[in-house]
């Protein structure tokens, strides 16, 4: 028994890592049209322009997935990690979340609503985590949940991960 629970740590572990494959060609992955990887996201999508959602395109989910989860968050944030998306329940079979949409059920932000804010840092750069789970269930959760109780309901229930990273600086 103590051989099955480790190995099933092992392999929660490895899910919220990100390292598990995704269907038979690779890993998930996400990405933006807007910005690259580690690259600044342009001001449209951020408290300085229209502060609505960036393009996003989604490859590789994994067989098995009945929905997808979507964070985005801000660590650097002076008061902690700040919450700018939550969206769950987003169909298995969305390839692209279109700019200014709303692809699932939402949750709360730090905003203290439950739609997209944008980058709007008070002072230096920030990131901003785009951070995509596949799930092997929907969640059960009511319309505007908090991220903690996202993260609580995706537990052991995560297929895969993939990440983009932006960041954003005032002028």
């Amino acid at each position: 028994m103590k051989a099955r629970s480790g190995t099933a740590f092992a392999i929660a572990v490895m899910m919220w890592a990100g390292v598990c494959r995704a269907g038979e060609g690779g890993h998930m992955q996400l990405s933006s049209s807007a910005f690259g990887q580690n690259q600044a996201i342009p001001s449209a999508y951020t408290c300085d322009g229209a502060n609505i959602n960036p393009p996003l395109e989604i490859a590789g989910v994994p067989q098995g997935a009945q929905s997808l989860a979507l964070i985005v968050d801000d660590p650097d944030a002076p008061m902690g990690t700040w919450v700018h998306w939550v969206v769950f329940n987003i169909p298995a079979s969305t390839t692209a979340i279109e700019e200014d949409s709303v692809p699932g059920e939402t949750g709360n932000t730090n905003f203290g609503d439950d739609r997209y804010g944008g980058p709007c840092p008070p002072s230096g750069t920030h990131r901003y985590f785009f951070k995509l789970y596949a799930l092997d269930t929907r969640l059960s959760l009511p319309q505007g949940a908090k991220k903690q109780a996202l993260e609580k309901a995706m537990q052991g229930h995560v297929l895969a991960k993939a990440e983009l990273i932006g960041v954003y600086k005032r002028k």
